[in-house]
């Protein structure tokens, strides 16, 4: 998972609070980066695009098949973090492998291990004062995203451990927007998906609490309830620093319009953390309503 802005860094900033604020999202982003990562059953590399996608997968014992969880991990808004590894949070994969599920995390183009240009720049910026500018395209940045997962979708499709006739998808953050958008194509197999405080466009330097066009990304959420069907979960804390504590409850009310089986769970505040981190450090506040919610599915 990567943590971190969500797009590039102003230019301008007062010297002595960018470096700190610099120096602090490193440090956010390396520890929780490496919380307790487990390592992975095996790697694959999945051709895409004149790049091999690096794919973690982690999985029960036994020789399968296994019910799939795909997950896609967030955006980091410097080429520094972007470019280190990326792996699923340590009790996510393990809630999941209790339950003989395995997990599938690909590592998308232009970051980490597999590295490649930056595909995903949705084109938001912000001055030094914090006002959002540019002219974003969170549409384009998720449909990007999503089709590197599509890749790894169809290779699952010859593994013999893999049953893709039971997939969950699962995001974070820009990888929580990608999943919305995957859910929304109602793709063979795939059963539900699960929103960890997806969107893009915030920063929570220059702006605590209020995304970037947050608007924008109403109207797309909109626009994916309208094709959605399948159930789906969206879990957000109340401490988020990148999306605040009303504007989730937004986007989930205009996908909702869409009439498809739709549960959103505002958790608590995330103790001693950015809230945004909720699949990290919040696994007390968001694994009672996913279990509920698996277990409502039949799986």
């Amino acid at each position: 998972m990567t943590q971190g802005v969500d797009e590039e860094p102003p230019v301008g900033h007062i010297e002595g609070m960018k470096l700190f604020c610099s120096l602090f999202t490193v440090l956010l982003f390396l520890v929780a980066s490496t919380l307790g990562a487990l390592a992975p059953s095996e790697t694959a590399r999945v051709p895409f695009d004149g790049v091999d996608l690096v794919t973690l997968i982690h999985k029960p014992a036994g020789p399968g098949p296994f019910p799939l969880v795909l997950f896609s991990h967030g955006r980091a808004g410097t080429t520094q973090e972007r470019a280190r590894d990326h792996v699923p949070p340590t009790g996510f994969v393990k809630f999941w492998l209790d339950r003989g599920f395995a997990v599938v995390s690909p590592v998308r183009v232009g970051y980490g291990q597999t590295g490649g240009p930056d595909r995903e720049d949705s084109g938001q910026r912000w001055s030094s004062a914090g006002i959002p500018g540019g002219n974003p395209d969170f549409d384009a940045e998720a449909t990007r995203a999503a089709e590197c997962d599509l890749a790894v979708l169809d290779w699952l499709k010859t593994q013999p451990w893999a049953d893709n006739q039971k997939i969950i998808l699962a995001g974070q953050s820009v990888g929580g927007m990608t999943t919305v958008k995957l859910g929304s194509l109602n793709l063979p197999g795939v059963r539900a998906f699960v929103n960890f405080a997806g969107g893009g466009g915030g920063n929570p330097d220059l702006s605590p609490g209020k995304s970037g066009h947050p608007e924008r990304l109403t109207e797309i959420y909109r626009g994916y309830g309208r094709l959605a069907k399948v159930p789906s979960l969206w879990l957000y804390a109340e401490n988020d620093l990148y999306w605040g504590p009303t504007v989730p409850e937004t986007w989930f009310q205009a996908f909702a319009e869409g009439g498809s089986p739709a549960h959103f769970v505002h958790t608590p505040a995330v103790p001693g953390h950015n809230g945004h981190f909720l699949i990290t450090f919040g696994e007390d506040l968001w694994r009672q309503p996913l279990t509920d919610f698996v277990q409502s599915l039949g799986l």
